[in-house]
């Protein structure tokens, strides 16, 4: 019953609906609806009341309900259905389970915070409670598990899209799933996948944007700080499922050129001389490219070429 309400507000955000009018649409009582517009208003949205003129709505929560998030989303795959919550301990767990349970591709699971949130490499990800975006999205594409890294790509040139368009910051990409603005990092991105045999069964695709600071690592940026443009979560959030949707679209019909070559395009480290942390070694060497699944090409000091499937990386110069 909410979300009629709101779906009625939305459309006339621009003039007062008389609550008779109001209270016919939905088909409630003028008391019981007013009982609904003041839980709405318990819930953040700002909704004025007339006595003669109605209720309109002025403002909306700064949460990432489910509700606002769909709300005109044009997307095909990427946010079909999407479901939040408070705080949950990782949204990719949380996502994990629901892909088990057979979600759809595309599934989209926001939570305000998160208790356990994690990075890469069993890292933690500080997700401090409606200071930033966390976004895990159940994905079945049609692709070996070799090539599941592409995904990570693709997450990584939606984020930065997204963040330039909403942001107007000159976002850039670390390999493999690091967003860099300014040198620091605002976003990072896990991706967990389950196989059958050699094909990817589904992945998880997790998504943290720092946007404000509040309990966060010194050495991490928000972008807040870094732009000087006002901004809303939602806003971001939206775009952010547009780019990932328009990406995850081309990329299951045409496979991975274009998305390679906008990855290039958006990418902080190419031609640029790099320090690679390995598992059991360290490599220095200029990243050059990167290789049809992925992987990051560097050019060492003698040479030889190699294909860097995952790693750490900083840049020298």
């Amino acid at each position: 019953m909410d979300e009629k309400i709101l779906k009625i507000l939305r459309t006339h955000r621009d003039k007062f609906t008389s609550a008779e009018e109001l209270a016919r649409r939905v088909s409630l009582s003028k008391p019981t609806l007013a009982r609904h517009i003041s839980k709405l208003g318990d819930e953040g949205y700002d909704i004025q009341h007339q006595p003669h003129l109605g209720y309109k709505l002025v403002g909306l929560p700064d949460r990432l309900a489910a509700s606002e998030v769909k709300w005109q989303l044009n997307t095909k795959i990427i946010g079909r259905k999407v479901l939040s919550y408070n705080v949950v301990d990782s949204t990719n767990t949380t996502a994990f389970s629901l892909a088990r349970q057979g979600a759809p591709c595309g599934t989209a699971v926001f939570a305000e915070g998160q208790k356990k949130g994690r990075g890469r490499r069993g890292r933690g990800w500080v997700s401090p409670t409606s200071k930033g975006i966390y976004l895990s999205l159940v994905l079945r594409p049609h692709i070996s598990s070799n090539e599941a890294s592409l995904i990570t790509l693709l997450a990584a040139a939606s984020c930065a899209e997204s963040i330039r368009s909403v942001c107007g910051l000159k976002a850039l990409i670390r390999w493999p799933n690091d967003i860099l603005v300014n040198n620091k990092k605002v976003c990072g991105i896990l991706t967990e996948i389950e196989t059958e045999g050699n094909r990817v069964k589904f992945i998880i695709l997790g998504i943290g944007i720092n946007v404000e600071r509040s309990k966060l690592p010194p050495e991490a940026g928000t972008l807040r700080k870094e732009t000087k443009r006002d901004f809303s979560r939602l806003d971001l959030a939206r775009e952010l499922l547009q780019h990932l949707d328009k990406h995850y679209r081309n990329f299951e019909r045409r496979g991975a050129e274009d998305l390679i070559r906008e990855w290039k395009n958006l990418s902080a480290f190419s031609g640029r001389r790099v320090k690679v942390f390995l598992a059991h070694k360290t490599i220095e060497g200029q990243a050059q490219d990167i290789d049809d699944e992925g992987a990051l090409i560097v050019r060492l000091d003698s040479g030889f070429r190699e294909h860097v499937t995952s790693a750490d990386i900083v840049k020298i110069r």
